[in-house]
């Protein structure tokens, strides 16, 4: 397949990048610079100018694709409600463009927000509607194309999709350790996420691109359950810092943006996906990618 795929040279897409140029596909990567472009094409894709703002080139993109693999996102923290109107016009977009197709649509969701007091599971359907709603209402806005000629498969990753030069939530969490002279946890460290390492996702999307029937909510999960004061322990040891707890309403002023995310728990089974597609995670758990300073250099 010839894949277009939006946030090509970020954390995941690059990874994603690679699986697909590994097994034989072909893939087209949105580049918003001069230097995206020249990664992309250093690996032997093909590069299409443009942005989550540029509509047109949205289009164009999936016009020239086979499947769309939608994994871009603002997350701009400071402007959420924008973030969010933008992905819901990217989505349309892509999806307008696919309609009538029968083509892969694949589109990054997360897995926070969908139950309370249990773990997520793939039938968990998101309660967010609507471009003012959480990610702009994405997820439900692009299984709304199934209906329309559309293979949708939604992808919801785990809050830790680890790794070496991984800039996500735990890089900030290591961050804040090295800023504040203690590695922290909030409250009594009983809050958990789930995890999952790089390369899995990457071959969880593949596989999903390839076979996942219209309509499949796929997560992308290894490890259900880990609690963040492990984190944080592992952090500590890393870094070769003491750890302490952090008082709940101190979250914010002691890890920034993510404390809140820290103080919270977000997790998920994966028992459907992984019978589904045969997908079994082989990477290193996040914590070992912490005990093996996979976050001590970056």
């Amino acid at each position: 397949m010839r894949a277009f795929i939006t946030g090509a040279t970020g954390w995941i897409g690059s990874a994603v990048v690679d699986e697909l140029l590994s097994t034989g596909h072909q893939v087209i990567g949105l580049a918003r610079s001069e230097d995206a472009e020249r990664v992309l094409t250093a690996k032997g894709a093909a590069a299409l100018r443009g942005d989550l703002d540029d509509l047109d080139a949205l289009r164009r993109g999936a016009a020239r694709a086979d499947a769309v693999v939608h994994l871009a996102n603002k997350h701009d923290w400071g402007d959420q409600a924008g973030s969010n109107h933008t992905e819901h016009a990217a989505v349309e977009a892509l999806g307008d463009a696919l309609a009538g197709t029968g083509r892969p649509f694949m589109v990054a969701a997360a897995l926070s927000g969908l139950v309370e007091g249990r773990p997520a599971t793939e039938a968990d359907a998101s309660p967010a509607f609507g471009p003012d709603s959480n990610r702009g209402g994405g997820e439900n806005l692009a299984l709304d194309y199934v209906a329309k000629g559309v293979r949708t498969v939604i992808m919801r990753f785990a809050p830790s999709v680890h790794g070496r030069r991984d800039w996500g939530f735990v890089n900030f969490l290591t961050a804040a350790a090295r800023e504040r002279g203690v590695s922290g946890y909030v409250g009594d460290g009983s809050a958990a996420w789930s995890a999952v390492h790089r390369t899995d996702t990457a071959r969880l999307v593949r596989l999903g691109m390839e076979r996942a029937p219209a309509g499949t909510r796929l997560h992308a999960v290894a490890e259900e359950a880990v609690t963040t004061r492990e984190i944080a322990e592992a952090i500590g040891r890393s870094l070769a810092l003491p750890v302490v707890s952090v008082a709940a309403e101190n979250a914010g002023a002691h890890f920034g943006f993510v404390g809140g995310f820290f103080a919270s728990t977000m997790t998920a089974t994966s028992d459907a996906t992984r019978r589904l597609l045969s997908w079994e995670p082989s990477g290193p758990t996040l914590i070992e990618d912490i005990d093996t300073g996979a976050y001590a250099m970056v």
